[in-house]
């Protein structure tokens, strides 16, 4: 059982790298290249700021829930 939660414990950590790396290069992405390339106005670069802020808080929500699942899996 305890080879099943260190199983669970890795792919929880690798979901939150990906959800972290995956959100910064799509962020850096369209602010870079894709908003000036088609002109888009200033709102939408807000837009895709909090888009961005969303999936941070997606992954920090994430943490939160793996770190419980080592404290717990140490008791």
């Amino acid at each position: 059982m305890n080879k099943d939660l260190d199983q669970a414990i890795a792919r929880k950590g690798r979901h939150i790298a990906l959800v972290i790396a995956g959100t910064m290069v799509l962020w850096l992405v369209v602010q870079m290249f894709i908003g000036p390339a088609l002109g888009l106005p200033g709102r939408y670069a807000l837009l895709f700021d909090l888009l961005a802020l969303a999936g941070l808080i997606y992954a920090f929500i994430n943490i939160f829930q793996l770190w419980r699942m080592r404290q717990n899996s140490q008791r």
